[in-house]
């Protein structure tokens, strides 16, 4: 049985700070904790926060939690340039389940993802790579490390690439990197859908899940086995055995016939089981099973847990935490442990940022989520840039933008939406019309599977007027619009992120984000709020522009103007036949009656009127092809603001885009 105290005793001997890659993933995870209950100096990195519920229900703090794309080589340079490691494990990999099929994204990640890593690990004291006994391929029967590589899937083959580049950076780069060829791992906080959660949650229930043939075998290790095995290989790598691969297993062959009788004895289950009645998956071997002699005499470590006693541990541990009631949902639906990125348009809203970001900030810790704020300030003639500039310096998840020049909201929002990580995305206006407090709310309907939540504006805090006037243009748009526009709805909605990618891909230059939003479609519903009315300053908006406003959303989402002009067209002309027929008969009738010059008058006037009408209408589209053609962009960035750094220049913002924080 494994002694904790030595291995928390070995964990404090690790050279800091200390990076785990891949740390939402079940090993990963349990590095973390077992970190974390001894020192703090630890970071766990992921690229996916969709993957990351175990992060949050092990309540890893958010400044220890990084996020990196390994396959971006800026994106892994600069988390290690920020945070100098000293000890690196990469438990990052693609492919290993079923349900991760993208042979493309498989290399990037436990290849290219691979090289990345090593090559900013100049000065580390130790690369501990996560790799897999499905190296072996076919010859998995008790094969030793320097046995051939027989590779029977792109992941197998994927993960033999990075055994070799492993074993290149080790011996011929000096890099103290080494590769740990992981069996069946089990234990706390594995997925609920793999062979060991199922089989305890269905011993629980006194019976047993669907089963393949019982003579296939697996080499099964405890999971504090298998923390303790990287922090060993942490400990004792040198210049020996860099590059090296090692077996972590306990290099006993347990049949799924030999598990099922021990878990019938260990949990008393009366019920017989049923072989069979699972199709056997392709990977299923009948000898799969590993040889631990290296590691025991390179690494020092051996596996200490029984397969019996790491049952027992597994299953009380289920019991312990209620697996059914917290580890479930949390598995099933994702966005529990979401990332909420804010996104915030400024203009002439200084002395409203930093209240926002106080109610932000204050909404988000109380509902727990997972937070990112962008403060885009549109060339704010304002203060607004040394505001956010001072916001941003405190807290690394504010991001500032400033543009070249005011290029209206819906380019604010762009310009964010590009940047941004979240999982999904709310956009705000800086001058706190738009209450932080409304976000749970949007949060709530997006956890239960609404792409996008608009916020409705039942009542807006101005003049009945007003409200009539703008309640009044909704239902007008809508009605006008060919496809179907939430009535009273702004900008204020939270979108999920493949929404925002949808949005992002629009090629459009003159861009009107709420019809947009609705364009691309996707699960839609509304959230009912009172707009307050501008706690500071004096509305930018006046009657000139929200006839600006009206005639963007008209033009760009309606054709009935220009139908309007082809009914009127054979209205007039309908007039015009039947005025000359009438202008015939008078003349035959009364062919002596005068015509005055009023009439003549009337007419061109009139004409004249629907000439210049049908002009002006026809060149409210034609500008608008006119500006798509320019392609001009839609924004241009003078410098971001991240973790306190100011980036001004071209290459500085290129880099920072490039460094996973375009939108993916």
């Amino acid at each position: 049985m494994i002694n904790y105290q030595d291995l928390q005793a070995k964990i404090k001997k690790l050279e800091g700070p200390i990076f785990v890659f891949g740390a939402s993933g079940f090993i990963g995870a349990n590095i973390i904790n077992d970190i974390f209950s001894v020192r703090e100096d630890c970071y766990a990195i992921t690229h996916n926060t969709h993957s990351a519920w175990r992060l949050k229900l092990l309540d890893v703090p958010f400044k220890n939690i990084l996020h990196c794309d390994i396959t971006s080589s800026i994106s892994v340079k600069n988390i290690f340039e920020e945070y100098k490691p000293k000890t690196v494990f990469n438990l990052a990999a693609y492919g290993a389940y079923s349900k991760q099929s993208d042979v493309r994204l498989i290399y990037e990640t436990n290849v290219n993802g691979t090289v990345n890593i090593l090559d900013a690990c100049a000065g580390v004291s130790a690369y501990i790579h996560a790799g897999s006994s499905s190296e072996y391929g076919t010859n998995s029967a008790a094969p030793r490390e320097q046995d051939p590589l027989e590779p029977n899937s792109h992941y197998a083959a994927s993960k033999v690439s990075a055994a070799y580049i492993i074993q290149y950076y080790g011996r011929f780069k000096n890099v103290p990197a080494l590769n740990l060829r992981l069996y069946s791992v089990y234990g706390f906080w594995e997925e609920p859908d793999r062979l060991m959660p199922v089989m305890i949650e269905k011993a629980r229930q006194g019976t047993y899940p669907n089963l393949v043939e019982k003579d296939i075998s697996r080499d099964f290790v405890y999971i504090t086995d298998t923390v303790e095995a990287f922090v060993d290989a942490a400990l004792n790598v040198n210049k020996e055995i860099a590059g090296n691969s090692y077996n972590i297993c306990t290099g006993e062959k347990t049949t799924l016939g030999q598990l099922v009788d021990l878990v019938r004895s260990e949990f008393r289950i009366s019920d017989v089981p049923v072989w069979g009645n699972m199709q056997n998956r392709n990977w299923d071997l009948k000898d799969w099973y590993g040889n631990p002699g290296h590691t025991t005499n390179d690494l020092k470590w051996t596996a200490k847990t029984s397969l019996k006693d790491g049952l027992r541990k597994t299953y009380d541990w289920h019991e312990e935490i209620k697996y059914t009631d917290t580890i479930m949902p949390a598995f099933k639906n994702p966005k529990l442990n979401a990332k909420i990125t804010a996104i915030i348009a400024c203009y002439k809203d200084a002395q409203a940022i930093p209240v926002m970001y106080d109610r932000l900030v204050k909404m988000f810790n109380e509902t727990k989520i997972r937070y990112e704020i962008i403060f885009v300030n549109d060339c704010s003639p304002d203060d607004s840039e040394a505001v956010i500039a001072a916001i941003a310096a405190k807290d690394n998840n504010v991001i500032g933008i400033t543009h070249s020049r005011n290029f209206g909201s819906q380019s604010a929002f762009l310009s964010g939406m590009e940047i941004s990580t979240g999982d999904a995305v709310v956009l705000m206006d800086g001058d706190l019309q738009d209450p932080p407090e409304i976000i749970p709310a949007f949060y709530e309907k997006w956890l239960e599977g609404y792409d996008v939540v608009y916020g409705k504006r039942v009542k807006r805090e101005m003049s009945f007027f007003m409200n009539l006037v703008y309640k009044g243009f909704y239902r007008i748009f809508s009605s006008l619009s060919y496809i179907k526009i939430p009535v009273d709805a702004g900008d204020f909605s939270m979108m999920d992120r493949k929404v925002v990618r949808e949005l992002i891909d629009l090629p459009e230059k003159e861009v009107f984000l709420r019809g947009l939003r609705a364009w691309v479609g996707f699960k839609q519903t509304g959230v009912d709020y009172v707009r307050p009315e501008r706690m500071f300053g004096v509305s930018t908006n006046n009657w000139r522009r929200n006839i600006g406003w009206a005639k963007k959303a008209i033009f760009s989402f309606s054709f009935v103007p220009l139908e309007f002009l082809s009914y009127l067209g054979f209205t007039l002309t309908g007039f015009s036949f039947l005025a000359i027929i009438a202008q015939i008969i008078a003349k035959i009738l009364y062919p002596d009656v005068p015509h005055g010059t009023t009439t003549v008058i009337v007419l061109i006037l009139f004409f004249g009127g629907v000439q210049l009408l049908a002009i002006s209408i026809l060149g409210e589209y034609l500008s608008k092809i006119f500006e798509e053609s320019k392609g001009r962009p839609k924004f241009i960035r003078r410098s971001i603001i991240f973790k306190g750094k100011a980036l001004n220049t071209a290459v500085e913002i290129e880099n920072f885009k490039k460094d996973n924080h375009m939108v993916k």
